[in-house]
This record gives C-alpha cells, structure tokens and sequence, in this order.
C-alpha cells in the first residue's frame, strides 16, 4: 500500500461526511422556516424562500469564480482542510468529542420513553414527521447546537427507535418518522437497572 493511501482514504471520506453535514444543515435550515401557525403552501412559503436564496448564493458563487478564477484555490484549500478534519479517525473523533447532549430535558425518563414523546409531540396531528423538522425543534430550543440530521439518525439508531428515508411528509419523501412505527415498536430495554427492578430483585 502507497504510503499515501491512508490519506487519501481519509480526504475521501472526510468529503463524503462534509458534504453529507452541509446538506444536513441546510436542510434543517430550511425545515425551520417552516409556520406552525399557518396550513398548506403558506405554511412552507418560507421554506421555499430559503430554497432560493441557496439557489441564488450557488449562482452568485458560480459567477464570481468564473471572475475571479484564483478564488478556487482558495476554496479548495478551505475545502481540503474541512475534509481532512472531518475524515479523522473514528477513535481520535471520540476522543474528542464532548458527552452526548440529552434530546429531552427529562433525564428521569428512560431514553428511548423521552425520545418517543419528543417526537410525537413535534408530530402533533400528523402521522409523521421529517427528521430536519425534529433537529430544528431541538435547535429552537438551545439543544443540538451544530449537529445535524445524520447525528439525530445515529441517535435513534442507538436507542432502537424506528425510523427511515422515504417517510413522506406534505408529499416531500425523506428521512423521518411514522406515528405506527413509535406506537408499534417494543420500548428499548433500558441500560441500566432502576431503583425499584433492583429493590424487587433483592
């Protein structure tokens, strides 16, 4: 193996994981402006507003490079240098990585319990609802600050909550979840042994 397989490997994959976290924050971006108080297109009128305003900043950037050629290799050591970050190893991201912040504000509730109610209240009457849209509720709220769609999959994934792709939402297929799937599922069994399973075990 060349001696610069292993970085290249880890510019490949860092560009994947970069791309993958812009597009997650966009689209979080533009699930936000979403009205709560308002139905049918007027309620995603903001949305669409956002949606082209990156259309416009992708052309507007488009334009000045072709200006301004010598801007692309600014852009691409900007690029590289995210890509590289973002491709370190899972060992060294661990390390650094802070202490999981709680989805809920009720740590007394067994986790996949609290997850479960959080996402059915955000679902409110409807029989699903898009991850973006549950990562901009947390956002409003001061939590998850910087984390993304694919981080809040991880999340569900690790606490055995249901959820997948093509859940459409106002016809919009993307991940999400449904309301049979979190009403249907098993809770996860819990990590840890409660106060009152360790009295009645004694």
């Amino acid at each position: 193996m060349s001696r610069l397989a292993p970085g290249a490997d880890r510019l490949a994959r860092g560009t994947y994981l970069a791309a993958r976290r812009c597009l997650d924050r966009a689209a979080a971006w533009i699930a936000r402006a979403r009205r709560d108080d308002l139905t049918g297109w007027r309620a995603a009128l903001g949305c669409w507003v956002r949606v082209a305003l990156l259309a416009l900043g992708v052309l507007l950037l488009g334009r000045l490079i072709r200006a301004l050629p010598a801007l692309m290799w600014l852009l691409s050591g900007a690029w590289l240098v995210a890509a590289w970050r973002a491709g370190r190893p899972a060992s060294a991201e661990t390390a650094d990585e802070p202490s999981e912040e709680p989805l809920t504000e009720a740590p007394a509730e067994a986790p996949g319990e609290a997850l479960r109610a959080l996402l059915l209240e955000v679902m409110g009457e409807a029989d699903a609802v898009h991850l973006a849209t549950v990562l901009a509720h947390l956002q409003k709220k001061g939590h998850w600050t910087g984390r993304t769609v694919t981080d809040l999959r991880r999340r569900l994934a690790a606490l055995e909550v249901p959820h997948d792709r093509s859940v459409k939402v106002r016809g919009v297929p993307t991940w999400g979840v449904r309301r049979k799937h979190l009403q249907e599922a098993p809770s996860p069994a819990p990590t840890q042994e409660t106060p009152t399973e360790a009295s009645t075990a004694a």
